[in-house]
């Protein structure tokens, strides 16, 4: 068993930690002083200069599409054992991924129609996300029903001829608030009379499609995320060519046994870096901190929970580099389990530690003043994002439970969104 990084990998370890040190960190607070300037001449929605003006940097130094693995699209594209130890560098700072064209939701989507996509959505899609130059967003989850149980979707993809009609309304559809948001996949229902998991399809749609309408922002804990945004989206009578059908009708929850896998990785290496981060600025403030006479560090309670928080952490990348590794050489479907715990145990980690953390700050935690309300935001958030925790620890629990059973069968792990 090996437990050190390939020197491909350091050396990519090196060059990214070069780049967030001279780009990323020194500009963390000019992204968004340019946010809060854009919001005050009132329009938030709209790119940062400070992100447009790092992108060409990143791909002068290589660091660019690094997470889209066997394609010929991208050939700079890493393997997901690879590609998440650098996921976990890029998740100390939220906005960070975009310069490396390594943001959510777009690598998902780039990694769906890669697989699933025709040579013809390859072309009009795929490649300018590739490029950067234009953004997408993933549309699955609903406000009328429970999304967790992503069989209760209700949005209809009715074929009429050489098109389908869809009718439904979204939310949670991160991407969205974009202006360059240039092309939405969406999921739903084309055969509500077939089998449970065979009735949802998925299908490109472009944004500017007439019968789209963005209906507002939806805030997390107050934050509106601009410009990459959460919106509600109203999809009336939109109609949409066959050929942009990814996969064939029915197909959608094996499109996404196959997208949420990686994704998942991706999410939970990120919440590392964002423990990390957490856990640098908790011992830094307890350093320099005096309460009751004595600095804060050599206090017996924050001494626990630094001792904790390293070991939670290394736990939690032990457990999600396996996972990786697993996807890489034996497939998603037999590392299902991994890839469950890691959802479970990743960000209840990061949460944990960034909420010692904003203890350690007192008030300057929970205040704009430092990244850690806005960090905790955003790891409380992954708890619902790509299914809640219950979902997840549910089908852990089926799986455990079929070891020792004498009626053993296949557990399917959970296709899901959100509540």
């Amino acid at each position: 068993m090996e437990f050190d990084y390939s020197p491909k990998v350091k050396d990519m370890q090196a060059k990214l930690l070069a780049f967030m040190d001279e780009h990323i960190y020194p500009n963390e607070n000019v992204f968004h002083e340019e946010v809060a300037a854009n919001r005050a001449k009132g329009n938030a929605w709209v790119p940062t200069k400070i992100v447009e003006e790092l992108k060409p940097k990143a791909r002068a130094a290589g660091l660019w599409n690094l997470f889209l693995p066997k394609s010929k699209r991208a050939p700079e594209g890493l393997s997901n054992l690879e590609y998440a130890t650098l996921c976990e560098i890029m998740g100390r700072v939220p906005w960070a991924p975009e310069v490396f064209n390594c943001s959510a939701p777009d690598t998902g989507n780039m990694e769906t129609i890669e697989r699933y996509g025709s040579e013809a959505n390859k072309d009009e899609w795929l490649e300018p996300l590739l490029k950067g130059e234009i953004r997408s967003a993933f549309l699955m989850t609903e406000p009328a029903v429970a999304s967790s149980d992503a069989t209760n979707i209700e949005c209809s993809m009715r074929r009429e001829g050489d098109e389908y009609v869809i009718n439904g309304r979204k939310w949670w559809s991160s991407g969205a608030g974009d202006p360059r948001c240039a092309v939405y996949i969406v999921m739903g229902k084309t055969d509500p009379e077939a089998p449970r998991h065979s009735q949802q399809s998925m299908i490109l749609v472009p944004a500017d499609a007439k019968g789209i309408t963005v209906i507002r922002p939806l805030t997390v804990f107050g934050y509106d995320d601009a410009p990459h945004g959460h919106m509600e989206v109203e999809l009336k009578d939109v109609r949409v060519p066959v050929g942009n059908l990814l996969k064939g009708e029915g197909q959608g929850f094996a499109i996404a046994q196959g997208r949420l896998g990686p994704g998942r990785i991706h999410h939970c290496m990120r919440s590392i870096g964002a423990a990390e981060y957490a856990l640098e600025l908790m011992c830094q403030r307890l350093n320099t901190r005096v309460a009751f006479g004595k600095p804060l560090s050599t206090q017996g309670v924050w001494r626990e929970r630094i001792a904790e928080s390293r070991c939670m952490i290394e736990q939690a990348r032990l457990l999600t580099l396996k996972a990786a590794y697993m996807m890489d050489t034996v497939g998603n479907k037999v590392a299902q389990a991994e890839i469950a715990m890691i959802k479970i145990v990743a960000p209840n980690m990061a949460c944990q530690i960034i909420d010692w953390a904003m203890q350690a700050h007192g008030g300057a935690g929970i205040s704009g003043d430092f990244p850690l309300a806005y960090m905790y935001a955003h790891q409380r958030t992954l708890r619902f994002a790509d299914g809640p925790d219950e979902v997840h620890r549910n089908a852990l629990a089926k799986l455990e439970l079929a070891k020792h059973s004498a009626a053993a069968r296949a557990v399917e792990m959970p296709i899901t969104r959100g509540s």
